[in-house]
């Protein structure tokens, strides 16, 4: 039963670990390339700011992927017995949003860079640079709910 309960707990912190170090890495794509930006034209900072903080969301996910794990196990109060078939199970089922995160926080720090390079030339086009990194944000958001449906569905 303790392994199953650590099981569960390593799966809620892969969920969280993993989306948080893709938001941080993405978040330092999207600022370095607008610290380029802002030492030509610090007026854009307000501008830049969204494209800047989008991929810090996968954090955010991950995180509420581990909340629904620890949730699950009533981890809070003290935790419950946990089988090794379950407490792998919710290992398995954390993969989804950490994964996701990582990879998505990422590519979207990538997005955001592209939409920063493109209001430093074309500052009227932020909305449409908002987009482009608004799209990579889908497919956090697709590993959260994988997360969260196999979570459901896992008996303890």
């Amino acid at each position: 039963m303790e392994i199953g309960l650590g099981l569960a707990i390593a799966g809620a912190s892969f969920a969280a670990f993993l989306a948080a170090c893709g938001s941080a890495w993405g978040i330092a794509v999207a600022a370095e390339a607008a610290g380029g930006v802002l030492t030509e034209d610090p007026d854009k900072f307000g501008r830049l700011l969204v494209m800047i903080a989008l991929p810090g969301t996968q954090g955010f996910y991950g995180f509420l992927g581990a909340f629904y794990i620890m949730m699950k196990i009533n981890l809070l109060g003290g935790g419950i017995p946990v089988s090794l078939n379950a407490g792998l199970q919710l290992f398995f089922a954390g993969l989804p949003v950490g994964v996701a995160g990582l990879v998505s926080g990422y590519y979207q720090g990538r997005a955001s860079a592209a939409g920063i390079f493109l209001v430093a030339k074309r500052p009227e086009e932020t909305g449409k640079a908002i987009i482009l990194p608004a799209m990579v944000e889908t497919y956090a958001v697709l590993g959260l709910l994988a997360t969260i449906l196999l979570v459901s569905g896992i008996k303890v």
